[in-house]
């Protein structure tokens, strides 16, 4: 995310100097759409709200799995306590 959002900068300062969106999407050795998508989740961010986005996410997705793993734990409780096995 850090990355992202110095490469957003770099491509904000490069297009306020005049250049193209094409060449400095070549520079930057992104495409058109991977530009968009950055920056419509990272624009505006500094890179230290970008990591703890990230951070979050990691967590997040940690939380649903411990939550399905859970679920899955009770099924097979309920199962083996209905005597279907």
């Amino acid at each position: 995310p850090e990355q992202i959002v110095k490469k957003l900068r770099d491509a904000d300062a490069m297009l306020n100097s005049g250049k193209e969106l094409a060449a400095v999407l070549q520079s930057l050795e992104i495409s058109e759409q991977t530009y968009y998508r950055w920056k419509n989740q990272y624009g505006g961010m500094k890179s230290s709200e970008a990591r703890r986005l990230k951070d979050l996410e990691d967590e997040n997705r940690k939380l649903k799995e411990i939550v399905a793993e859970q679920q899955l734990d009770i099924k097979m409780l309920k199962h083996i306590s209905e005597g279907n096995w």
